[in-house]
């Protein structure tokens, strides 16, 4: 009876094992192949260029690397600074070897990870990068609070608090300096208001806008419920082709609007935001040039909780403004409102200032006066005589020049004496002097600057009148003789800016007040003999006869054109700043 049982058990597992097989493969033996290929080595973390900013005078560091073979890997050896910190020949997996490797006591300096990999056939490779840790971050800028620099997390440096993270937003490795934030759907960063203790605020980052969806917050400090009259919003409003940026700030008892201006959507291009929020304006900037102001306000703070990052959520959600799918890097807060040249410091500490793109065809001058003297496109400053300054004011942007008695600006005429020729630029009269040259670019005469031959060259743009008139004349030298076209008249009485241009052409001269031809006068072509200056809002020095001496008017967004502009061009660039 005992036999007959234990027959009956054994044919059961017998049963057992061969259900337990049906429908698995059999195992059999893969030739390895030939060994072709030397290791590869991925390593995920510390990239080249890596800087790693902690408030500990040494840090933990997780050496995050893979490597692969073809056949089988033999050993694997991490060295940092010359010295080995791990050797690993045991491998579960003899094709593929994923580890974290973690290492303690690491100071502040430059360091160089090398990690070699060798396969069993004794081919071998090598892969070094070099990366720093640096001290704590101190601010570099007056007014500075707050710097996320997004290399590949949230940690704000200045408090070395993290930023809390809302959904799943990630990180992109085609950053300004390293690593760039990069939003994803119902995602963003929010971080404490204990850092506003002002009304003043200026917010400055590189962006690459992803225009979907079409409406997103962008930077948000905001009351519960559909409150503006606190905090503010920054966000943007388009579609696929253009994205307009827009500013709302409340002030307590109202809200400020700023309607900002576009990128181009399409442009796959790193663009530096900037807007900055005063008593006295609100401020928006493309790539450190203002492209819209209005009046501003200091902002109440009152119910405001915390700081959104490419988001208007949770508190400015409504109008579609929601999660911001775009990139964002090298985000900076101050408690003040910035100057342009501040806000060109910070971009040039992050990286070259983007150059200013002519906006116009033929455009080869571009000054707007928007607190310095310095030519757009050549980069090229001014040189000062006297005492020139700003206005405070302007047609578009921050500031326009202001003159001074005895006092204006030379620029070289390199560059600028084309055959056709044509200026543009916005002026506010002031006839404390009933006369003075604008814009003047002229032979030298030493003997006598009165003489008619001083004058068979260039070309001298000036005004005469008194306080109720003031006529714009142009001259101009053909080589062999002048031009003159006495323009048009304005009402300075008026205080208000005024659209100026005149063209030069080969057959005919022509000034236009506000967009309307005034006078054309025919005329043979310019001469530029002798030129090798031109002055701005002065006839000295070369052409300081009858009294066209520096002029204390206003000028703001002057243009030169190596073409004669249409009328209907003339009037496209004052509408412009419109």
């Amino acid at each position: 009876m005992k036999v007959l049982k234990n027959i009956l058990v054994f044919s059961m597992l017998l049963l057992f094992a061969a259900s337990c097989e049906e429908g698995i493969d059999s195992i059999s033996r893969v030739e390895p192949g030939a060994d072709e290929t030397a290791p590869q080595i991925t390593l995920n973390y510390p990239k080249e260029g890596t800087r790693i900013q902690v408030t500990e005078a040494e840090t933990t560091i997780v050496i995050d690397f893979e490597v692969t073979d073809d056949i089988e890997i033999g050993t694997i050896k991490v060295v940092l600074d010359g010295t080995e910190i791990g050797t690993f020949n045991d491998f579960i997996d003899y094709r593929r070897f994923l580890h974290e490797l973690t290492y303690e006591g690491l100071g502040n300096g430059e360091h160089t990870l090398k990690i070699t990999a060798t396969d069993i056939h004794g081919k071998s490779t090598d892969l070094s990068v070099t990366f720093e840790k640096v001290p704590p971050y101190e601010p570099k800028f007056d007014g500075e609070i707050f710097y996320m620099p997004f290399n590949g997390d949230l940690m704000e440096l200045i408090s070395q608090e993290m930023g809390t993270k809302v959904g799943d937003p990630g990180f992109v490795d085609d950053g300004i300096s390293l690593k760039a934030y990069q939003g994803a759907e119902n995602s963003y960063v929010s971080y404490p208001v204990d850092i506003l203790n002002t009304g003043a605020f200026t917010a400055a980052f590189w962006y690459k806008v992803n225009p979907v969806p079409g409406n997103a917050g962008v930077i948000s400090i905001s009351p519960e419920g559909e409150d503006r009259t606190k905090g503010l919003r920054f966000f943007r409003e388009g579609d696929a082709a253009s994205q307009r940026f827009k500013l709302n700030v409340g002030t307590g008892s109202g809200e400020v609007w700023n309607d900002g201006d576009v990128i181009d959507a399409s442009s796959d291009q790193w663009v530096h935001i900037a807007f900055t929020i005063s008593e006295a304006s609100t401020i928006i900037y493309f790539n450190g040039e203002p492209v819209n102001s209005t009046d501003g306000g200091i902002i109440d703070w009152t119910g405001c909780e915390g700081i959104s990052i490419a988001s208007g959520a949770p508190n400015f959600s409504y109008w579609g403004h929601n999660s911001d799918e775009s990139l964002y890097d090298e985000l900076r807060i101050f408690n003040r409102a910035l100057s342009q040249e501040e806000l060109h410091a910070v971009m040039a500490d992050e990286g070259e200032v983007p150059p200013y793109e002519p906006q116009y065809e033929n455009e080869i001058f571009y000054m707007p006066f928007d607190g310095t003297y310095e030519e757009k496109i050549s980069e090229t400053m001014a040189a000062e005589v006297g005492t020139p300054g700003f206005a405070g004011e302007s047609v578009e942007g921050i500031n326009a020049y202001a003159g001074a008695a005895d006092s204006y600006l030379t620029y070289p005429t390199e560059g600028l004496t084309s055959g056709e020729f044509s200026a543009a630029f916005w002026y506010k009269s002031n006839t404390e002097a009933a006369r003075a040259g604008i814009l003047v670019a002229g032979p030298e005469d030493t003997d006598n600057p009165d003489a008619q031959n001083v004058r068979t060259s260039g070309f001298r743009f000036f005004r005469e009148g008194n306080e109720t008139e003031q006529r714009f004349k142009l001259n101009i030298g053909t080589g062999d003789g002048e031009v003159w076209n006495d323009g048009g008249t304005i009402d300075p009485t008026l205080n208000e800016w005024v659209h100026l241009a005149f063209t030069i052409s080969d057959t005919q001269t022509i000034i236009y007040i506000n967009g309307v031809e005034a006078m054309a006068v025919d005329s043979s072509p310019i001469d530029w003999t002798g030129c090798d200056i031109m002055s701005i809002m002065s006839g000295a020095p070369r052409f300081s006869g009858w009294d066209h001496l520096s002029d204390l008017s206003y000028m703001d967004e002057l243009y030169l054109f190596d073409k004669a502009l249409s009328a209907e061009e003339v009037e496209s660039l004052m509408n412009d700043a419109l």
